[in-house]
């Protein structure tokens, strides 16, 4: 920085940095860190306490912007929570940060505050008196879709305008099932199967070669195996230590682990071969744990057994998508990188200027989330089968975080969906599953972004030595790990940050993170959720077992029993009303590749950032022409939904399409 620069950098930095004291009001531009420890709220409710994550060997959690609230009465380590019931946001961010006025009054005009708060005082109020099952698919219809109070969700949109008297049917087919792996709304899940029978640190599997042979097109499972056809959804190691707690403590939650086998064929779609619920055997942890096993069938109850064992596994994939792959594994890691690039860049660094597009909007929306959704008692917890152990099951996937393994040719080997490195756009033939959507579309994204940041970092930094000598760099990496991801810290996969390769791969991963993996996994939400069969976030009752009257219902009357398992109405209300908002672009959305045309005077740079966007809108078309292809079938599925969540461009509302620069709702 230049030397008639460094008074006014010294005292911009004590007011963005603060003192670390006080409670900061609106006015205020304070970066600073603190605990999870928000979002609780004892002085309301006992039963609203929570975990301080963060700061801990046993919760450990990206840190927050610091509010500097007084404490709660009943805790001294919770901050305090006395928030008007109005259509404000009421959670300190940086002045900086805040939505803007059009924003904002969008938001206030949806009323989000104000209907949540709405939705949850009804669940609590009246869930125990009230009839809360739909009966059948046509009475969830007439309550959300017919009178349009909502529109209809693209997945079963062809269905109805082929025949609008009859329930959509598309969604329950098995392909459909799979496809959602790879092109719906958590495509990150699924790995290649390395051994059979499946094992874990848990629980070694009960599936069995007889279980699924017969649908392995002819082939033995060693020879599937060999051949790399065999695929695994897993939802167990994790989700077994909170079996026993969300079955047992939590109301009307009934919850399986799952695995769930995949078979490739030929033409690259999958199909589901087997299905394993496992659920506790008593009380207690360790008391040891009971295995079923379903396998495929489309006719009478056994038809509707198989149905519900893939409503089971979405309750826990549903679960997954919106705790870790959404909250978790975007929002909340990329906050403390918001923090650190503002108390230690300055504007006018290359490296300030290169990422700050991706930041806007994020810690205000992570705030208003704090404030209406992953707080204690909030939306997530009232529709999501986990109720007050969300967050905290957040943590114990945090455990496991890695920040390189963001990367997606990395996630993609990790997960051995690739066979080999991939290093290149080239390198997209070593996919394993040659028809994977969200894989293919994000490795051309991945490798656009990663060549427009080399091309700019290396115009600033044409040696390491520069990237090593370079203080305000070391500063904002060193804060980055040791504070803003302090309980990580000593992970030994930390960049050591002396490298320009360095400095490219984690700029790439922030800039990733912060626009295309986030659209990825949020703006097809109402797409798929909003059709809540498909995609249901509770269960309550077990699978039912013959001789009982549940499971005579089941032969008998098999939409009514579907429907007296997955999420009740009053949840649903609350589910559509919030799947909707977070669909939505809105109208000051600012998409990858765009920014201000003056945000530097360097033209190489500027050639750069053109060259990126050409890039990009290639890549778009690429991505119009393979879903108009017969011959990629996952592409648009029996739902006739085109895979669209990672084109770059998008429109205001739900169109299911366009990457914003950031995690701005």
């Amino acid at each position: 920085m230049p030397k008639a620069l460094r008074k006014y950098r010294e005292e911009e930095l004590r007011i963005l940095r603060g003192n670390g004291g006080g409670e900061l009001k609106e006015w205020d531009r304070v970066y600073d860190y603190a605990l999870y420890n928000d979002l609780g709220d004892p002085d309301k409710d006992e039963g609203l306490a929570r975990p301080i994550l963060g700061g801990s060997d046993k919760y450990p959690y990206p840190r927050r912007g610091r509010t500097g609230r007084p404490p709660s009465h009943k805790d001294p380590n919770t901050e305090s929570r006395k928030f008007p019931k109005d259509t404000k946001f009421n959670i300190y961010v940086p002045s900086d940060e805040r939505f803007s006025p059009l924003k904002m009054s969008d938001f206030e005009k949806k009323g989000l505050k104000a209907s949540l708060n709405e939705f949850i005082d009804v669940v609590v109020t009246a869930s125990v008196f009230y009839d809360n099952s739909f009966k059948s698919f046509k009475e969830l219809e007439e309550r959300y879709y017919v009178e349009g109070k909502y529109p209809w969700p693209q997945m079963i949109t062809a269905d109805k305008e082929s025949d609008p008297t009859e329930p959509p049917t598309a969604w329950r087919k098995d392909e459909e099932f799979a496809r959602e792996m790879i092109a719906g709304l958590n495509p990150l899940r699924i790995r290649l199967l390395q051994e059979f029978p499946p094992a874990s640190e848990q629980h070694r599997s009960s599936i069995t070669k007889q279980h699924i042979e017969r649908n392995l097109e002819g082939l033995t499972v060693e020879e599937a195996l060999r051949r790399h056809r065999l695929f695994i959804l897993d939802h167990l190691d994790t989700m077994v230590p909170y079996l026993w707690i969300i079955n047992n403590d939590t109301a009307g939650s009934k919850i399986y682990a799952s695995r769930t086998l995949l078979f490739l064929k030929d033409d690259s779609t999958l199909k589901p071969v087997a299905i394993e619920l496992i659920r506790p055997e008593g009380k207690y942890y360790k008391s040891g744990v009971v295995s079923e096993v379903y396998t495929p069938a489309e006719e009478g109850v056994k038809g509707s057994i198989w149905q519900l064992a893939k409503a089971y596994v979405a309750v826990v994939d549903t679960g997954h998508h919106q705790l870790i792959s959404h909250w978790l594994n975007t929002h909340a890691v990329i906050e403390p990188f918001v923090i650190a690039t503002n108390r230690q860049l300055s504007v006018v660094h290359p490296i300030y200027k290169l990422l700050h597009p991706h930041f806007r909007d994020t810690m205000a929306i992570n705030a208003l989330a704090r404030e209406i959704l992953v707080n204690a008692g909030g939306s997530v917890e009232s529709t999501l089968y986990p109720a007050e152990y969300c967050v905290e099951i957040t943590s114990e996937f945090y455990k496991k975080w890695n920040f390189t393994d963001q990367a997606l040719p990395n996630d993609l080997k990790k997960r051995g969906i690739a066979d080999g490195d991939i290093n290149s756009v080239a390198d997209i033939d070593r996919l394993l599953i040659k028809d994977y959507p969200y894989a293919v579309d994000g490795l051309r994204i991945w490798f656009a972004i990663k060549d427009w940041v080399r091309d700019y970092c290396k115009f600033y930094y044409q040696m390491d030595e520069m990237v090593r000598k370079d203080p305000e760099l070391q500063a904002w990496w060193k804060e980055l790990v040791e504070v803003g991801h302090g309980d990580l810290k000593d992970k030994p996969w930390w960049p050591k940050m002396q490298t320009l390769e360095e400095l490219i791969e984690c700029c790439t991963i922030i800039i990733w993170i912060a626009s295309a993996l986030h659209a990825a996994v949020n703006f097809g939400q109402y797409a798929y959720g909003g059709y809540v069969p498909n995609r249901p976030t509770q269960s309550r009752k077990f699978m039912p077992e013959k001789g009982t009257p549940e499971y005579d219902e089941l032969e008998n009357n098999p939409e009514k029993a579907f429907f007296e398992i997955i999420t009740p109405k009053l949840q649903c209300d609350a589910v559509m009303f919030v799947l909707e908002t977070l669909s939505e672009h809105y109208s000051e959305d600012v998409y990858l590749g765009q920014r201000d045309p003056e945000w530097t005077t360097d033209a190489k740079p500027v050639e750069a950032y053109k060259a990126f966007n050409e890039r990009l809108a290639g890549i778009e078309a690429e991505i119009i022409s393979m879903n108009k292809d017969e011959k990629w079938k996952n592409r648009v599925g029996p739902v006739n939904v085109p895979y669209t969540l990672l084109f770059r461009t998008g429109a205001a509302g739900l169109s299911g399409s366009g990457i914003p620069n950031s995690i701005s709702i």
